[in-house]
């Protein structure tokens, strides 16, 4: 019962902020629900005992967290509102500010995220400006609202909600920049960022572009990189996933310090150690919402295996969705990033299960099973809503996925150690850069290969909102259909085979032979023998 109340409150939670991001609540009606909850609670609480109460409770639970995510959303938009750059839009204004993220460098422009009296705006600058993150510049544009724009798969984006998310609400474009100083960012970030930059050098100077673009990309979401082809063919074949950093990024952080710390120390400390591992990790490659969702289920991980309770992981995936949307509302409705990363690992925990039990009698050799199954279990659960965000739907996913994703961890690896090599000695780096180059170029390759045929994508025309529910309520039906047929083959027809069958013996014999043992040895107690075991 407790699990019913778990999800029910973050269910109920997150449908608050979804009702009131496109229907206006006020607070008065906030203020009058609260106080009719907080009447039936007194009721509760004198007749806990009534057949009704459960339902009551239930109701009462429900009610009190649609409510607080509502709440959590209006406060979040006032926070929003009375900027005092608000009067300068449309007008060329000079601005000083402190750069408060790395620059994303593109294939024209450098984007700079700066904060101007604690408003931040996105700068767009010419792309071989430089500067990094804490530098204070002066800079001067026209400032505009960000506005929506349509893509080429005939979807709205909604530029100024994906922006909000950010905290940013306005953007000058065609800047002119003029650094004023430098380190007035986080002491921490400085460094964390400064260590990536000789990182990243290191391996651009034993790999060759583009293979040096997918291998940081591989390990730290550098997904700007890849440049636009080949970023575009990543997408038209599925795989664009390898490069936006996941959970299994966030393991294999977590899995190479544990791994080191295990020859000194014991659990409890390896843990700690885990812990921050992954904080200045997600702090390193930015703090996106996949990341973000990525590093709470891995340090719940860790968690759990220091304190020695049981992982539960669909409980920590809907933990780490509610803890975000406590910090963030806004990311909900407007972050695709954040419901793409949910569904897929919903997919994984959820929709994996139902296709191993129907692919049992499949060989798993080099683990191709499992990366089809994989493949399958995310591409259903986000299919409904990558049809209408995004419009493109990649016939060979599939496919390239199953080529692609064995050579990832080698590639990850491979590039990993040119890297930390190249950094004490440069020959030996060269060596395994070399080594590195040949399996992110058969990644390449692949992609690229498949990208170009014709077949390989199709577009979907535009569809309302209404249908999403209805196509993820019908594969919740098939997957209940499926669990369901399982479990009823299960019953019906056991496999014995993997049953070994004991010769029963009667209870009489056992009796007398437990007898004899009792006069044998008065201090020693023979169970009884189970007649099956497995």
């Amino acid at each position: 019962m407790k699990s019913v109340y778990f999800y029910t409150v973050i269910l109920s939670f997150a449908s608050g902020i979804f009702v009131c991001t496109f229907f206006e609540i006020s607070w008065l009606a906030i203020v009058w629900v609260l106080f009719v909850v907080g009447v039936l609670s007194l009721w509760w609480c004198k007749n806990r005992k009534s057949a009704r109460a459960p339902i009551l409770f239930l109701l009462l639970l429900v009610t009190c967290s649609f409510v607080s995510g509502a709440a959590r959303l209006l406060v979040a938009n006032e926070a929003n509102f009375g900027s005092a750059l608000e009067d300068k839009v449309g007008e060329k204004v000079e601005l000083k500010g402190v750069v408060v993220a790395e620059p994303e460098i593109t294939a024209k422009t450098t984007k700079l995220v700066v904060e101007v009296d604690r408003e931040r705006i996105l700068v767009s600058t010419d792309r071989y400006a430089e500067v990094t993150y804490g530098d204070e510049i002066s800079f001067t544009g026209k400032l505009k609202v960000p506005e929506a724009f349509e893509t080429d798969f005939g979807r709205t984006f909604n530029y100024p909600g994906y922006l909000a998310v950010r905290k940013i609400f306005y953007t000058i474009a065609f800047a002119t920049i003029t650094v004023e100083s430098e380190g007035n960012g986080h002491r921490l970030l400085n460094q964390l960022f400064k260590l990536k930059h000789y990182f990243l050098n290191s391996i651009e100077s034993v790999i060759p572009e583009p293979e040096v673009g997918l291998g940081a990309g591989l390990l730290l979401g550098v997904k700007s990189s890849l440049g636009d082809t080949l970023e575009d063919a990543f997408r038209a074949t599925g795989i664009i996933h390898i490069v936006v950093l996941s959970g299994t990024n966030i393991m294999l952080v977590v899995v190479f310090v544990m791994l080191i710390l295990s020859i000194f120390f014991p659990v409890r400390p390896r843990v700690v150690a885990g812990v921050v591992a992954i904080v200045l990790f997600a702090l390193l490659v930015g703090l996106s919402a996949t990341v973000v969702r990525a590093s709470i289920m891995a340090c719940l991980v860790l968690l759990s295996l220091g304190l020695g309770l049981r992982y539960a992981i669909t409980r920590a995936l809907f933990f780490a969705g509610f803890i975000m949307l406590l910090f963030n509302p806004l990311l909900l409705v407007h972050d695709v990033g954040f419901q793409l990363s949910f569904l897929a690992t919903l997919g994984l925990i959820l929709v994996a299960p139902q296709f191993e039990n129907l692919l049992t009698a499949a060989p798993a050799r080099f683990k191709l099973k499992e990366y089809f199954i994989a493949t399958i279990a995310t591409q259903v659960m986000i299919l409904p809503l990558l049809l209408y965000q995004i419009g493109q739907f990649s016939v060979v996913a599939v496919l390239v996925n199953m080529l692609v994703l064995p050579a990832v961890p080698v590639a990850m690896l491979l590039t990993f150690l040119a890297g930390i090599v190249g950094l004490i000695s440069l020959p030996i780096g060269t060596v395994l850069g070399v080594m590195a180059y040949g399996s992110l170029k058969y990644i390449i390759l692949v992609a690229t290969s498949f990208a170009a045929l014709p077949f390989a994508t199709f577009t979907v025309p535009a569809f309302p909102f209404l249908f999403v529910p209805f196509m993820y309520a019908g594969i919740a039906y098939i997957l209940f259909r499926m669990h369901k047929r399982s479990v009823t083959k299960v019953i019906t027809e056991p496999d014995l085979s993997v049953w070994t069958v004991v010769e029963e013996v009667s209870l009489t014999a056992l009796d007398g032979q437990r007898k004899e043992d009792e006069q044998s040895s008065p201090s020693s107690q023979t169970p009884p023998t189970s007649i099956f075991f497995r």
